[in-house]
């Protein structure tokens, strides 16, 4: 062993760090507040309850703060980000024969919510921000594009100076996927607020958390109301008909109708969310530094660094092996290494792979002679496979402290000399 080797025996990981956790961490009197002043009010449901003089106002006021904060004319709150996502696509119009491109690398949520109007999903490659990458809009598109789901991947916009050209020239609304970067920015602006239509989710493992929940963001008044109609059987009740005049012919909508308990617990987790960034990108930024000039390691890309939320951080090593060797010893010192919310490529799914929907008629895959066909194995995307295979991530919370990650990097610098990577 030489000067620069260490044994990973003598890991510096002696403290305790604890695993990464968001706003589910900080529940406490301002939720219990808010979700006691529902009960004790008895009005429950977000229209309207015992006492026609005094109407619900949690989820108003959620969407209303919520607003204000993207910096969007228009908020609409529902039950859970893969609502959002099913009512910003229906409100966009997107249906049978329909294409949607995807990032091949998101949650479920994004391919299947396309499915379930009717859409085909299109998966497009990623880069090394995990973002989908520059040049696949106009690389992909066709007649039949209607949209492009651009996921802004764990508290990081997507390069949008780029993607936002690409979809303008091509004609195609951008959908921006904010379920992972509540809060985050993009040059100065909230993600969510550049592109036709944004959505968020409120799920537990998010960066601010009721359980369950999500929003839908718009300027487009059009929009809104169809998100409206979408979200709630079609119809447009009395609040919302304050708000704007009705102009859209009515339709058959879903119901994801936000509840005024899960509003209060969003709110009082809403007026946190820059509590979070600031503290996960202070964590983020320590740990960073001490990595960045490690050789064989290269950091996650950031089209803007001063936006991103800081909530993980991401490098990649030179072979899955060396890869799998670097986690294994991270798991043995007991620093977090999993992602802190579910994230795959698509094309290694078994929805991906069956190409079914709940009927064999209900399939946009139906048609295809063969299947898994062209752009849908893992062979078709070799940028994306390049990359997923060989990141390790360090997600960051809110019980961290500057000490906590100075831990981590003394222990990933063991690891990076017991593995002589060069």
């Amino acid at each position: 062993m030489n000067s620069n080797e260490a044994n990973l025996d003598e890991s510096p990981a002696t403290r305790t760090i604890p695993a990464p956790c968001l706003g589910w961490s900080l529940v406490g009197q301002e939720e219990e507040s808010l979700v006691l002043e529902v009960l004790r009010s008895q009005s429950l449901f977000r229209y309207y309850g015992p006492d026609p003089a005094s109407p619900p106002r949690m989820v108003a006021t959620l969407e209303r703060e919520f607003a204000a904060m993207v910096g969007t004319r228009h908020a609409l709150a529902v039950t859970s980000g893969t609502a959002a996502l099913q009512v910003a696509l229906g409100a966009l119009g997107v249906g049978p024969g329909d294409e949607v491109i995807v990032p091949a690398w998101s949650w479920v949520s994004c391919f299947t919510s396309v499915v379930r109007l009717g859409g085909r999903p299109v998966l497009a490659e990623v880069d090394n921000s995990l973002c989908i990458a520059p040049g696949e809009v106009t690389r992909l598109r066709t007649e039949q594009t209607k949209v492009v789901l651009v996921v802004h991947f764990q508290g990081v916009a997507a390069d949008l100076d780029s993607i936002l050209a690409e979809a303008d020239r091509a004609g195609i609304a951008v959908l921006e996927d904010c379920a992972e970067s509540p809060g985050a920015y993009y040059h100065g602006r909230r993600v969510g607020s550049m592109g036709a239509m944004g959505i968020f989710s409120f799920q537990h493992n998010k960066t601010i958390t009721s359980g369950e929940g999500g929003m839908v963001v718009t300027n487009d008044t059009r929009l809104h109301e169809r998100a409206v109609r979408m979200h709630d059987v079609g119809q447009i009740r009395a609040f919302h008909a304050a708000q704007f005049e009705p102009s859209e012919t009515a339709f058959c909508g879903d119901q994801f109708r936000m509840s005024e308990l899960t509003g209060a617990v969003a709110l009082a987790q809403l007026r946190k969310v820059d509590q979070i960034r600031v503290h996960c990108r202070t964590m983020s930024l320590r740990l960073r530094e001490q990595l960045g000039g490690l050789p064989g390691i290269s950091l996650r890309h950031i089209p803007d660094p001063d936006g991103e939320s800081g909530i993980e951080t991401y490098f990649w090593l030179a072979t899955s092996e060396l890869r799998d060797a670097f986690r294994q010893a991270l798991i043995d010192a007991k620093i977090p290494c999993e992602q802190m919310t579910g994230t795959y490529a698509q094309y290694h799914r078994e929805y991906v792979k069956s190409g079914l929907s709940h009927s064999p008629r209900a399939s946009p895959f139906q048609a295809d002679q063969a299947w898994p066909g062209p752009g849908y194995r893992a062979e078709d995307f070799p940028r994306t496979e390049s990359l997923v295979h060989r990141f390790v991530v360090i997600p960051v919370g809110m019980k961290h402290t500057l000490e906590d990650m100075d831990t981590i990097a003394a222990t990933v610098k063991t690891i990076h000399a017991k593995l002589m990577i060069t």
